[in-house]
């Protein structure tokens, strides 16, 4: 679950696109999380004989859910998995990198079997505190018989609570150069011509490219050692209070849209 709330923070951050639109784009902004619409398309999840399977992570891993840690491979922000099985309807997670803790997460799902509640701590991408918050999912389909609880589709819903850190940043435009920052210790200085430029702060995402698409849109492509992983379209309102954001990542098929007010 962690992973999914990790995409709508993934998403590129806004960019001014002209002189005369600089004042107007220039300051801090916070996501709106209530603005958000989420993947429709759902996480998948099984938990059975003592496995548990990330059937939809990116990529996909199978592991005892035995409350050790396991190996895991290929993903950026940690390397071993641990899953301990609370009871039918609770388990945490903790996952390590290096064999240090970047996340733990308590997923609970109600009596009825119809929702999801999880709540977590993560550090994985940030330099300084930690990401907190809570989401909740609502299943889409029930998993085999027999199987825990958590098993089946589920679609998020809901993020609530989620730390200031993990929904502001700031951007300052100098000359043709970009400069964005955030609370979490992301940043980069990035020319408006599609060029690439570093992205500082971040295991997932090594450079980045902006494109500017009309005066008052851009598109950002994050990238990970020179592949594309995600694209976010950005679009300043008319007023300038406002941005519309719709991200999209590449290695999971998924598209979220959400907006992002100036403070």
């Amino acid at each position: 679950m962690k992973k999914v709330i990790l995409l709508v923070f993934s998403a590129a951050l806004p960019f001014a696109l002209n002189t005369s639109a600089q004042t107007g784009f220039d300051g801090t902004w916070k996501v709106d999380l209530s603005s958000a619409q989420f993947p429709t398309k759902p996480d998948v999840y099984l938990l059975q004989n003592g496995t548990y399977e990330c059937k939809t992570c990116t990529p996909p891993y199978s592991l005892k859910a035995d409350g050790q840690d396991h190996a895991v491979s290929g993903h950026p922000y940690f390397d071993t998995v641990n899953i301990k099985v609370v009871d039918d309807h609770t388990l945490i997670e903790t996952d390590k990198k290096n064999g240090k803790t970047v996340t733990t997460g308590k997923t609970t799902v109600s009596a009825d079997g119809k929702s999801l509640d999880f709540e977590f701590t993560d550090s994985s991408d940030t330099t300084g505190a930690p990401v907190t918050g809570k989401a909740v999912a609502t299943r889409v389909a029930a998993g085999p018989a027999g199987a825990h609880a958590i098993s089946g589709s589920w679609r998020m819903s809901k993020l609530e609570n989620i730390s200031t850190n993990a929904v502001t940043f700031t951007y300052k435009l100098e000359g043709d150069t970009l400069h964005m920052s955030s609370l979490t210790g992301q940043s980069f200085a990035a020319k408006l011509d599609g060029a690439d430029a570093p992205y500082k702060g971040d295991p997932g995402v090594n450079s980045v490219s902006v494109k500017r698409i009309d005066k008052n849109t851009i598109e950002e492509t994050d990238k990970r050692d020179g592949k594309p992983i995600s694209i976010a379209r950005i679009a300043l309102s008319a007023d300038g209070k406002a941005l519309a954001i719709t991200s999209r990542d590449l290695l999971a098929g998924t598209t979220a849209t959400f907006k992002a007010t100036k403070q």
